[in-house]
């Protein structure tokens, strides 16, 4: 690269945290911060937990963000410095390590800069994922585990911890369905661009002729609901029912009735959850899941209102988004963004970032649209 091209580069990258530092508001972050960090401080914090988890929380994740802002200032500055160094001193083991650090940088600046368009009311919560085999036999069956190990393998690059709270085998291999929970800062808005229909092509390593077989699996993407939600939930509106945990080939993993099924009679909406070890821990565990569905059922219903007032009655982005092609060839393609790779299988061991960004960005542009 050359030094003018790094000069513009680094001018480039300068006026993007610009932009970002103007949508971020970072006065307005560094005034919540003092006024947080002066709750945290008073001795009455911990009477009300709850309040107090919402008040650390938010302290750290905005102390994060300013943080990171500041830190990736000062790496743009100090760009500058060792290309120079590297130049004036013809070191070219310098010049590499310059270059390197400018990818990294530059990687650091398109996150955080995907980070201020996830500006929706429940972008900034962690994310509840639901995944679940849809047409296609064991073939998708074995596809929709392959996506659920997708999702943990993404968070585990990432350092997110996750939560498997029910997993639903199948007979003969792969999952009916699972959900867990990813317990990162803007989870949510990050994977709801997930939420869909996934299609996998593939020679199926489960037909004894080896033909070609397609499959489709479910994803669904929830907030986490919090204390401001009011996601009440009368007893009498709830049926709960106790059975024994399975595990892979439908064989028992506990002796006790441990697992718990909860359906919600108004809306019939079902969740269990079998991965704790006691029953009480499995109650737990599915009232959380199920807050999140009413959550994003009541959302879903506020969405249909709003697009029934528009001539073209909103639009279906959430449906059939991505497909899986192993055979005749290797591409993975986002239907809804035209983004694809061609190598699926480093797609399916995490590495989604590249569809993440694209749907976040697309998803923008499908909202200003609208807006127009």
């Amino acid at each position: 690269m050359a030094v003018v091209d790094v000069s513009e580069t680094l001018k480039s990258l300068s006026s993007t945290m610009e932009s970002i530092e103007a949508v971020l508001d970072l006065d307005r972050m560094r005034a919540e911060i003092a006024s947080l960090e002066e709750q945290a401080a008073a001795p009455s914090l911990w009477d009300d937990p709850e309040n107090a988890q919402g008040v650390t929380s938010r302290l750290s994740l905005l102390q994060g963000q300013v943080r990171k802002v500041e830190e990736l200032h000062g790496r743009i500055d100090d760009l500058g410095i060792l290309f120079e160094l590297a130049e004036s001193e013809s070191d070219a083991d310098a010049r590499t390590e310059a270059e390197e650090e400018l990818r990294a940088v530059r990687k650091m600046v398109d996150e955080l800069e995907v980070r201020t368009l996830l500006s929706g009311e429940y972008d900034p919560r962690e994310a509840m994922v639901s995944v679940r085999a849809e047409a296609g036999g064991v073939d998708a069956a074995d596809f929709a585990e392959q996506l659920m190990r997708m999702y943990l393998r993404w968070a585990e690059r990432k350092g997110y911890p996750t939560e498997v709270l029910d997993i639903s085998y199948a007979e003969e291999a792969g999952i009916k369905s699972a959900t867990f929970s990813v317990k990162a800062p803007y989870a949510y808005g990050t994977l709801s661009v997930e939420q869909g229909t996934h299609r996998m092509v593939r020679i199926s390593p489960y037909d004894n002729q080896g033909r070609r077989q397609t499959s489709f699996a479910g994803v669904e993407v929830m907030p986490v609901v919090e204390q401001t939600d009011h996601i009440d939930i009368p007893e009498n509106e709830i049926r709960i029912d106790v059975f024994r945990s399975s595990g892979p080939g439908g064989q028992s993993v506990n002796t006790t009735d441990s697992a718990v099924r909860m359906t919600h009679l108004p809306t019939g909406i079902v969740v269990s959850c079998q991965n704790e070890k006691s029953q009480i821990q499995n109650r737990a565990a599915a009232m959380r899941v199920l807050q999140a569905r009413l959550l994003a059922h009541r959302r879903a219903e506020e969405q249909a209102k709003m697009d029934a007032l528009k001539s073209d009655g909103g639009n279906s982005w959430g449906n059939q988004m991505r497909s899986y092609v192993l055979q005749p060839y290797q591409m993975v393609k986002d239907l809804r963004t035209e983004h694809e790779v061609g190598n699926p299988q480093g797609v399916l061991d995490g590495d989604i970032d590249g569809f993440l960004e694209a749907g976040i960005r697309w998803r923008k542009q499908q909202e200003q649209s609208e807006d127009d």
